[in-house]
């Protein structure tokens, strides 16, 4: 197995035990606005999608991601598994030649491409994208306009998506089942942004100890990068 696929294998089991972790918090969240169970099947799916990978034979980081989203696709329920599962699964592709600065980058632009695809959300609207959308888009300027490496850069994404997770705090849902509450969802954090930055956070985990990091990771002043006209309102 490779340095990258273990730390490939590392990442989703990390996730899977974080999510666990976090499986009754997420269930508060969505018994909230939705239908209480993005806890216990995103659990399910993680939980899954750490054993498939333990079982590939000499993995390398494409095979890791591929694996994992088709177990998520497969076993997570309602609309979390083809927004989670479905848009790894494309996305993987993207690391066919290896984690470098660049794939990494075209993996997370092709990732956030599918799940904007695929829920038809945008920032905004109270979903994952809120998180996603910010945490990507400074990925990308951290990498390509910033001169950061991926550690330091996923680092900004993960501070991005922490500040779009608290945006949905505000905000009336405008997509999904919280839609429904109308401004009823007003006060209560997304589910789904909230275990994407659950997700980032093992990511950044993994790769800071897998990876030669800097001593200090960069500060987390600057605000989210959100782009202009990308905020709706009802």
């Amino acid at each position: 197995m490779s340095d990258e696929g273990a730390a490939a294998v590392a990442a989703v089991g990390a996730v899977a035990e974080r999510i666990e972790a976090k499986r009754s918090h997420l269930t508060d969240l969505d018994s909230a606005i939705g239908d209480a169970d993005h806890g216990g099947n995103m659990a399910r799916g993680w939980a899954a999608a750490a054993e498939a990978v333990d079982d590939l034979e000499d993995p390398e980081p494409a095979a890791v991601v591929k694996t994992a989203g088709k177990t998520l696709l497969s076993e997570v329920g309602g609309a979390s598994g083809p927004l989670f599962g479905g848009s790894l699964v494309f996305a993987s592709t993207e690391l066919e030649e290896g984690i470098t600065a660049e794939t990494a980058v075209a993996f997370a632009e092709t990732y956030l491409e599918k799940v904007q695809d695929r829920g038809d959300a945008r920032v905004g609207d109270k979903t994952m994208i809120d998180a996603l959308v910010p945490a990507v888009h400074t990925f990308k300027k951290s990498v390509e306009v910033d001169d950061m490496t991926p550690v330091e850069a996923l680092a900004k994404a993960v501070a991005a998506a922490e500040r779009g997770v608290d945006f949905t705090v505000p905000i009336r849902a405008s997509k999904g089942r919280a839609s429904y509450l109308g401004w009823r969802s007003v006060g209560h954090q997304d589910p789904g942004a909230t275990s994407t930055l659950y997700i980032m956070e093992e990511l950044l985990d993994v790769a800071t100890d897998n990876v030669d990091a800097p001593d200090e990771l960069p500060d987390h002043a600057e605000s989210p990068t959100i782009p202009d006209g990308e905020v709706t309102e009802d």
